[in-house]
C-alpha cells in the first residue's frame, strides 16, 4: 500500500469516528412548534425551515435527528434542549 493510499484509508477512519452522534429530539405533548422551532434556531443553529421541518417530523414520526457531530460537540446542545424543556438524547 503506497503513502497516499495510507492517508487516505487513515484520514477516512478519523473522519468517521469523529462524527458518529446524533441528537434525537423526541415528540411530547407539552411544547408547541413554536417553542420547539425556536429553540431549534437558537439551539442547534438550524434555519426557520429545518426547524420547522424538524418539528413536524417529530409531531408526526415521533422523533428526529436534529443535528450530528462528536459526542463532545453535541453534549452542550443536548443540555440546552433539555434545559429548555425539550425531550432529546445522544445516540
Amino acid at each position: 500500500m503506497s503513502t497516499i493510499e495510507k492517508t487516505q484509508v487513515e484520514t477516512s477512519v478519523l473522519e468517521q469516528v469523529s462524527i458518529n452522534h446524533e441528537i434525537i429530539l423526541y415528540n411530547d405533548d407539552v411544547n408547541t412548534f413554536d417553542h420547539v422551532i425556536d429553540t431549534l434556531i437558537r439551539v442547534c443553529e438550524h434555519d426557520e425551515l429545518q426547524a420547522e421541518q424538524c418539528a413536524i417530523l417529530v409531531h408526526y414520526k415521533g422523533q428526529c435527528a436534529v443535528k450530528t457531530g462528536s459526542f463532545d460537540e453535541l453534549k452542550p446542545q443536548c443540555s440546552s434542549l433539555l434545559e429548555a424543556g425539550l425531550s432529546a438524547e445522544i445516540i
